[in-house]
């Protein structure tokens, strides 16, 4: 809920503001312009779409504007998720769960997000899958200096990427710190990680 008020498609109270602009009047279109990204729970492929119109799909804003780097921005998803490439012309309805979930980051990487927000990226995946998709939002975060907003049940994955991180209960943020300093705290280890 939490991040589709962030990108608009839920009404909230309160204030967003992003890099410093209250986002409160804009539309979804005009979030994802200014370089808000969402990648839902449950993915929201073209299910009967390939993968590479699923991909190009991402890159539309860009298109639009007459960006013509979109298809290196797909080159370099590519090279970041193989599997990808290999299954390019396969309709995304029949992945499989690590598969689309890697779809559907490829596809909001198109876009060329400033910030990235993920909800429940690990939520059905074999835990192989899970290290896949964590390597790669800690490999983009640290070497393309993408900004990662991650809602994840998963708390040891999460909290070890976590710069920062913050703990909600019934939609109160209940702790907050340091991704580490959160490991560390018996309170967290007893109620997500034992």
């Amino acid at each position: 809920s939490l991040l589709a008020a962030m990108m608009g498609l839920l009404p909230s109270l309160g204030r967003i503001s992003y890099a410093g602009t209250a986002a409160a009047g804009l539309s979804v279109e005009q979030r994802v312009a200014r370089g808000l990204f969402m990648v839902p729970e449950r993915r929201e492929l073209f299910a009967g779409m390939s993968v590479a119109d699923n991909l190009e799909l991402g890159a539309f804003q860009r298109v639009r504007r007459g960006d013509r780097e979109w298809r290196r921005t797909q080159d370099e998803v590519y090279q970041r998720f193989p599997r990808l490439l290999e299954r390019r012309g396969q309709l995304a309805g029949t992945l499989s769960g690590g598969e689309r979930q890697m779809l559907a980051l490829g596809r909001a990487l198109m876009g060329r997000p400033k910030l990235l927000m993920l909800d429940e990226p690990s939520l059905g995946l074999a835990p192989l899958i899970v290290r896949q998709i964590f390597d790669a939002l800690s490999t983009l975060n640290r070497t393309d200096g993408l900004t990662v907003f991650l809602v994840e049940q998963n708390a040891y994955h999460a909290l070890k990427l976590a710069h920062r991180g913050y703990v909600m209960v019934n939609g109160v943020i209940t702790m907050s710190g340091s991704g580490r300093e959160l490991l560390a705290r018996d309170e967290v280890r007893s109620a997500y990680l034992e």
